[in-house]
């Protein structure tokens, strides 16, 4: 049997399907020195059974005559949202909004860190800080430097394999204060949607301001994302402001995909209990507003503040570490939410229905 004839046969052990039937084997190549090259299509980049599906095609591989070794490559390629004729940014598949009716609670923390892993994961990410007025994506990813352009767009920064934009890089004095009028604002932001050369991407994080103001109508009217992930910390006064921001989201038509509690408990040394400084609960009772799912619980960790500071988030300066995997387990549980998976492999989604409700803004 030939080595594509082989490795379609291959059954994906989450549905237990062959990898032909499910539109999984992209590639199969044999050269003439028996070196076997195979690229398999992943819906989900989150996919849990990489291991075992490896094993599995390795093997078949392996057993086909001639091949010496195998070559296996892993091509991230989710689904997208439904692109509307005017949308600012048509090659990007998911565009996320992370937001909170309060201030400091960790937006930017979660969006970075989030962002970070789903790079981790394969895909193709960029993160926007579209928080003109308090910009914190420069500090937190540690990359200054003004953005170039080609004659006709704007060429985002990179970091860890993140393309980035932020109105931080275009202050020349990172203390200055940027002091604009709505509409500035506002045309600031569509500029680094439309006029940013951001590329293919597989997902595209904007790292919202606090509150429930003219950003995120302005956004929700533009821009079709697939939704927002709310982040709040557990104690009441933060929930007062999240709840507003639940609200707001469901009057626009922006869906919500999942809620973060950030600073959830602390775990102290020697001690191995959980303390939870900030109360607790928090998390659970804006998801059930949100009648959405609470996607993780982040630990209130002096090592996530520390390097989030040093410009390495944790996820990519300490991957290992319980907060980062708390991050990692957001991102995995994001991107199944994003394309309907219940924790399984590959899906097949219809999403030609839908019709996003908007409130309309008087002017």
């Amino acid at each position: 049997a030939s080595l594509s004839s082989a490795l379609e046969r291959v059954l994906e052990p989450v549905q237990g399907r062959p990898l032909g039937e499910l539109d999984m084997l992209e590639h199969a190549e044999l050269d003439a020195s028996g070196n076997a090259k195979v690229v398999l299509r992943l819906q989900n980049p989150a996919y849990r059974k990489r291991s075992e599906l490896r094993e599995q095609v390795e093997r078949a591989a392996g057993a086909v005559q001639g091949v010496r070794s195998v070559k296996l490559e892993w091509h991230v390629d989710p689904p997208g949202r439904v692109v509307g004729p005017e949308d600012p940014v048509p090659e990007v598949k998911n565009v996320v909004l992370v937001l909170s009716g309060k201030g400091g609670v960790g937006k930017s923390t979660v969006a970075s860190n989030v962002a970070l892993a789903l790079v981790r994961m394969g895909a193709r990410v960029g993160l926007l800080d579209a928080d003109i007025y308090g910009p914190s994506i420069p500090t937190m990813l540690g990359i200054t430097g003004q953005p170039m352009s080609d004659g006709k767009k704007i060429i985002p920064l990179q970091r860890f394999g993140l393309k980035l934009m932020s109105m931080g890089f275009l202050l020349e004095d990172a203390r200055s204060a940027v002091v604009w009028r709505g509409p500035m604002l506002h045309g600031a932001l569509l500029q680094f949607l439309k006029d940013v050369d951001w590329g293919k991407l597989d997902y595209l994080l904007l790292d919202l301001p606090p509150g429930t103001g003219d950003v995120a109508l302005t956004l929700s009217q533009r821009l079709q994302s697939n939704g927002a992930l709310i982040v709040t910390t557990p104690q009441e006064v933060a929930l007062q402001d999240v709840y507003k921001a639940v609200s707001m989201n469901l009057k626009v038509g922006i869906p919500i995909l999942g809620v973060v509690e950030n600073q959830s408990y602390f775990i102290c040394d020697g001690c191995n209990k959980r303390h939870e400084l900030f109360g607790s609960g928090g998390g659970m009772k804006v998801a059930e507003m949100a009648g959405a799912p609470l996607l993780g619980q982040i630990p209130l960790s002096p090592s996530v503040r520390e390097w989030g500071d040093a410009g390495t988030p944790i996820v990519e300066a300490a991957p290992g570490s319980p907060g980062a995997l708390a991050f990692v387990e957001v991102a995995e549980r994001l991107v199944e939410e994003l394309a309907g998976i219940d924790g399984g492999g590959v899906i097949s989604i219809d999403r030609s229905g839908g019709v996003n409700r908007r409130l309309p803004v008087m002017r």
